[in-house]
């Protein structure tokens, strides 16, 4: 608790701000924080150019890969289900089905 006031105390010194922010240190984690952030800025930027030339595609090149897949998907999971031993889905009888 008293180290805790300490600190307080301290980092609201002006001058020992100032000091601080000078210091090798401080300064070389400001550099890697601004270059980390503006690189995952450029990265943001770059994928949603990409994104955007993909939407902007050949006419409706998106349309077609979406319907592609939901076809692939709808035709593999009845494949599955067909493949599936025991009794067709419908025909299952649930906890406490007494019938």
């Amino acid at each position: 608790m008293v180290l805790r006031r300490l600190l307080a105390a301290l980092l609201h010194s002006p001058q020992l701000v100032e000091r601080l922010s000078e210091s090798k240190p401080i300064r070389r984690a400001a550099q890697l924080t601004a270059f980390a952030l503006m690189q995952a800025q450029l990265r943001g930027q770059d994928a949603a150019r990409r994104l955007r030339a993909l939407a902007a595609g050949p006419a409706g090149s998106l349309g077609r890969r979406a319907a592609r897949f939901r076809d692939t998907f709808a035709e593999e999971l009845r494949r599955g289900l067909r493949e599936r031993p025991g009794s067709p889905p419908g025909n299952q009888r649930g906890p406490g089905d007494n019938s």
